[in-house]
């Protein structure tokens, strides 16, 4: 434990685009595990700012256990504002933990593996849950980093695309994820301006707002078999949550901190309208019928960063690429 290191952003982004496909299947793994009752993952600690409501800086605090165990902590801030001054919204740092000593050992910029064990998630929520391999026509709601991300695994997952359509509440965003899934994945891509009818010619619809109470509600129309990505959580009203399959990552973690799960238990008194998590779907303990529309909730466990987070540490180690902190502890010896 002698040795700490200091894993900078462009290096963790990387190795995570070098093989998007092992960051899936590391999701996947934890997902099982979490399930499995292998894992510690506790709520969340949110510290909020009255003189500034829209900011918060979140702790998520977790353990993997398995062959290779680990525990750390991603503190993670969101400040809407920041992009007012060009800023990204979020950013975060990992701390990495030794299981059997407790000590760090790492650090890591975390923006990027957050983003992407988000997308990960999303693009497994897709080859589960999905209506097979027939085109989709994708509709990305919010056309930041997220949404950005979440086309880059779809697209290196082989995800059939046959249209992608990108609405955003600024237009020149909108225009820039555009071009850039046109450019990147060559998908054929256009804005949209009317998001209603958009909704109704989807079949795949992945919301990334940082909306922070439900507009999608009963007035728009969604499809039978339709496959909804709710990952800012807080888009959908629970008149239309209530009528569809939902599927969750943790459901004790979906329902809190007035999610659209949340917001639909309170509504309506049960829990009954969710019918498991995608841990559920992936062991085949859950089948869903395409009769209504599926909403998937990840509500963005703390397990996902850390095997996300320590798959990069290894490797930026193996291939000289972390940097050393000589001395980080003075002595380590106890006296």
């Amino acid at each position: 434990m002698s040795t700490f290191h200091v894993i900078d952003g462009s290096v963790a982004q990387d190795v995570i685009g070098s093989a998007p496909s092992d960051v899936l299947d590391l999701v996947r793994e934890t997902y099982l595990q979490h399930s499995r009752g292998a894992t510690v993952n506790p709520n969340s600690h949110f510290l909020r700012f009255p003189h500034d409501p829209g900011a918060r800086i979140i702790a998520l605090p977790a353990h993997l256990g398995g062959d290779t165990p680990v525990s750390g902590l991603k503190w993670i801030a969101s400040y809407p504002q920041n992009v007012r001054q060009n800023l990204p919204r979020a950013s975060a740092v990992l701390l990495l933990n030794d299981a059997e000593t407790g000590y760090p050992f790492a650090c890591l910029e975390a923006s990027g593996i957050s983003a992407a064990r988000t997308a990960a998630s999303a693009a497994l929520a897709v080859e589960t849950l999905a209506d097979g391999d027939t085109p989709k026509t994708v509709l990305f709601v919010g056309a930041g980093v997220i949404g950005r991300t979440v086309s880059d695994f779809l697209a290196a997952r082989g995800t059939n695309v046959r249209a992608c359509l990108v609405h955003d509440h600024v237009d020149a965003y909108a225009e820039t994820f555009a071009a850039y899934a046109a450019d990147t994945h060559g998908w054929q891509t256009r804005t949209v301006s009317q998001i209603d009818a958009a909704l109704a010619t989807a079949d795949l619809v992945i919301l990334a707002t940082t909306a922070p109470a439900p507009w999608l509600a009963d007035g728009q129309t969604l499809l039978p078999g339709q496959l909804i990505l709710n990952l800012s959580l807080r888009d959908i009203h629970p008149t239309v949550m209530i009528k569809c399959h939902n599927v969750l990552d943790d459901i004790d973690h979906c329902l809190t901190a007035r999610t659209s799960p949340h917001l639909t238990e309170m509504e309506y008194g049960t829990r009954d309208f969710i019918d498991g998590t995608l841990a559920d779907v992936l062991r085949g303990d859950v089948t869903l019928g395409h009769d209504r529309p599926t909403v998937f909730s990840p509500f963005g466990l703390g397990v996902l960063d850390l095997a996300v987070g320590h798959h990069v540490y290894r490797t930026a180690v193996r291939t000289g690429r972390a940097t050393e902190i000589p001395g980080f502890f003075p002595d380590l010896k106890r006296w």
